[in-house]
């Protein structure tokens, strides 16, 4: 018998943590490799001398770290396949998310992004949005700011190859998802309000087409993805278009802190001030209709 095993099987109770700390050194140490399947709820219990509710709590601790998949599922959960530091650049709507969640555990929530939709954003709230509403955490405040392309300019993206105009289809289907996907996500953190938490959301049109997304998380990080230009067809129902598109959601996201040098420091900083600069100067108040 390990030593391991002889403390988790005396008599002693283990909290949930104490579990899920258990769980991840066997992890770690290649005990449990990716794709198995951990032992039954009632066997974990059994073993560490607990009710099957501590076993829970622990196994979603593990989840949130991205260590276990299927943990609401019926059967066992298995051993999650290794991810990428978070450091390490990844495709935007994989990255995202979980640096949302991170940023909405901070009492006063800050995010300020400039980026061509709001899709990706949008997308990314859901899962802080849904902890939220679950009671997990809980901000006093919450503070959007978002930079949108306006209306009026002519766009270096989306756009047809060849002889676009003022009614330019695909501008349009533009700027019909921008207002679209704009309201939802302000519909959504409103939604906040009914918890208690004081919310505000505010979009401002930008007189150019970002060739990058940026996203600043709490003043403290600074996310940031290329636009990545391509020729594509855009199916319509008059035909197709021949049109100059960017995949947003799959350029790799790279990620700053300042807690993690001067260099990376100085680019929240700089990062920030080009933000607020536009914000406070050659912006425009945006109706997102």
């Amino acid at each position: 018998m390990t030593e391991e095993n002889t403390a988790v099987n005396g008599s002693r109770r283990h909290r949930p943590q104490e579990i899920a700390e258990a769980l991840r050194a066997r992890i770690r140490l290649g005990e449990l490799k990716a794709g198995d399947r951990l032992p039954t709820q009632a066997e974990l219990a059994e073993e560490f001398g607990v009710e099957r509710g501590a076993v829970r709590q622990a196994l979603r601790v593990l989840q949130e770290d991205g260590l276990l998949t299927n943990v609401s599922k019926g059967s066992p959960p298995r051993i999650a396949e290794p991810t990428p530091a978070r450091n390490e650049p990844q495709p935007t709507m994989v990255a995202l998310s979980p640096r949302m969640a991170a940023a909405f555990a901070a009492p006063h929530v800050r995010i300020d992004a400039a980026c061509l939709t709001a899709e990706t954003l949008m997308l990314a709230l859901g899962e802080p949005l849904r902890l939220i509403h679950e009671g997990r955490i809980r901000p006093d405040r919450v503070d959007v700011r978002i930079l949108l392309p306006s209306r009026d300019i002519a766009l270096a993206f989306p756009v047809q190859v060849e002889g676009h105009g003022d009614d330019d289809p695909v501008h349009q289907r533009w700027l019909s998802l921008r207002n679209a996907q704009g309201q939802v996500l302000r519909h959504n953190l409103l939604t906040l309000r009914a918890h208690g938490i004081d919310v505000h959301v505010t979009f401002r049109a930008l007189p150019f087409t970002p060739p990058v997304k940026l996203y600043l998380l709490n003043r403290e990080e600074a996310l940031v993805a290329y636009y990545m230009v391509t020729r594509r067809e855009e199916a319509t129902d008059t035909g197709t278009l021949d049109v100059y598109d960017v995949l947003g959601s799959m350029s790799l996201l790279f990620s700053f802190e300042a807690g993690q040098g001067p260099r990376e420091a100085a680019f929240v900083q700089e990062s920030q001030q080009w933000f607020d600069g536009l914000w406070e100067t050659i912006t425009t108040d945006l109706t997102l209709g």
